[in-house]
C-alpha cells in the first residue's frame, strides 16, 4: 500500500485543478512513460512486445482495483461502445431501465439501438422502486456526472435481481476514489481517463460469466482472439474463453500511459482515498456555503450546486482554479491531488 501523501507527490500539478470529474491529471511516471514511448519510436524502435505487455497489466491492475479476477476483464477504448455491445445483446422490445440526465454515452447506445428497444427514465434516487416485470437491463452511472449524487448500487441491484433483469453500471466517476466492487454488478463499463489519470482511450468493461454468455462479440478484431499475434487472420479466428473475448484492439500509447497509472490506484488504499476525497468535499460545502446536489446524500467526492449564470464558475477561474460547470450547475471535485489548501482558495474565491 501505498499513502496519500505518496500518491500526491506522484503527480506534478493538482494545485487549484478542481476538475478530475472532467479530465484526471497524467502522474509524472505516465508522461515519462508516454515520452519514452514516443521517443523510442521516433527512432524507429517501437516495441510491440512491450505494448502488449503494458495492456495485459493494465488489466490487471484495474482487476485489483474492482476486485475482480482479470479474466472478467476486457479492454476497450470508450465507454459508449462497450454500452453498444451490451445493446446487441438485447432481444427485440426490451426495456432498459435508466436514470434521467445520465450521461448520454451510457444511455444513447440504448436509445439507438433500434429493434423496438424500448429506454425508459426516471429519477436516481425512484430507479429502484421502478424496476418491473418489463425490465431487462437497469443502466445507471454510480456516480452522477452533472450532479455527483452517488447511487444506491445495493438496492438497485437486489431490484434487479428480483425480476431477473441485469445491471449495468457505469463507474467512470467512482473507481479512483469510491470503493467499487465490480463483481456486485452483471456488467460494467468505466473510461479511466477522469479519476484514475490515464489517457483518453482506455477503458474496461467488467462481465460475469452468466451474463458474457448471452453477450455476443460484435466488435471482435485481432485482439479478441485466444492468442491475438498467432491468429490474426482470416474470418474464422478463435475468439478467447474468457472476457477478453470482447476486447477491441488497443490504442497502445494510451495503454502505455495507463499502465503506471492503474499501479498507482490499484497500490493505494481505496479507503483512504475515499476518506480523503470526501472529507475535502464535505470541508468545502460546510466552508462555502454551496449545497451538495442533496444535502442528505451519501458524500460524494463531486460537489455541484445551481449556478444558472455561470457567476461561481467565473469566480473560481477568476482566481485561477479549474473547475467545472454542467447542466446549469458549476461542479468542483476533489481527489488525491488536492489538499485543504484547494478548499480554503475555493472558498475565498467564492466569497470575493
Amino acid at each position: 500500500m501505498i499513502t496519500i501523501h505518496d500518491a500526491r507527490a506522484a503527480f506534478a500539478g493538482g494545485r487549484d485543478y478542481l476538475a478530475a470529474c472532467t479530465l484526471g491529471l497524467p502522474t509524472r511516471a505516465t508522461r515519462a512513460a508516454i515520452v519514452a514511448d514516443l521517443d523510442a519510436a521516433g527512432a524507429g524502435r517501437p516495441d510491440l512486445a512491450a505494448y502488449t505487455a503494458a495492456v495485459e497489466r493494465t488489466r490487471d491492475a484495474y482487476a485489483r482495483l474492482v476486485r475482480v479476477a482479470p479474466s472478467r476483464v476486457a479492454i476497450g477504448s470508450q465507454t459508449s461502445v462497450l454500452a453498444g455491445l451490451v445493446a446487441a445483446s438485447l432481444a427485440d422490445g426490451a426495456e432498459v431501465l435508466c436514470v434521467e440526465g445520465d450521461f448520454a454515452s451510457l444511455v444513447a447506445p440504448f436509445a439507438h439501438a433500434g429493434r423496438g428497444i424500448r429506454v425508459r427514465a426516471v429519477p436516481l434516487d425512484e430507479l429502484a422502486s421502478a424496476v418491473s416485470s418489463e425490465t431487462a437491463l437497469v443502466a445507471f452511472s454510480l456516480v452522477q456526472s452533472a450532479t455527483g449524487q452517488v447511487a444506491d448500487a445495493a438496492a438497485i441491484s437486489r431490484a434487479a435481481a428480483g425480476i431477473g433483469a441485469l445491471t449495468l453500471c457505469d463507474t467512470t466517476q467512482a473507481v479512483g476514489w469510491l470503493p467499487v466492487d465490480a463483481a456486485e454488478f452483471d456488467i460494467t463499463v468505466c473510461h479511466a481517463y477522469k479519476w484514475l489519470c490515464s489517457p483518453r482511450g482506455v477503458a474496461f468493461l467488467t462481465i460475469s460469466p452468466e451474463a458474457a454468455a448471452s453477450v455476443p462479440a460484435v466488435f471482435a478484431g485481432w485482439y479478441a482472439g485466444a492468442d491475438p499475434w498467432t491468429t490474426c487472420y482470416g474470418h474464422d479466428v478463435v475468439l478467447a474463453d474468457d472476457a477478453s473475448r470482447f476486447d477491441v484492439s488497443p490504442a497502445w500509447q494510451a495503454f502505455v500511459g495507463a499502465d503506471p497509472a492503474l499501479e498507482l490506484f490499484a497500490a493505494l488504499d481505496r479507503d483512504a482515498v475515499h476518506a480523503h476525497a470526501t472529507g475535502l468535499a464535505t470541508r468545502f460545502i460546510a466552508a462555502s456555503g454551496r449545497a451538495a446536489a442533496s444535502v442528505d446524500a451519501t458524500p460524494s467526492a463531486i460537489v455541484t450546486w445551481s449556478d444558472p449564470d455561470g457567476a461561481d464558475l467565473a469566480r473560481l477561474a477568476s482566481a485561477g482554479i479549474v473547475a467545472s460547470g454542467r447542466a446549469g450547475r458549476a461542479r468542483v471535485s476533489f481527489h488525491v491531488f488536492n489538499d485543504d489548501r484547494d478548499v480554503d482558495h475555493a472558498v475565498a474565491a467564492l466569497r470575493a
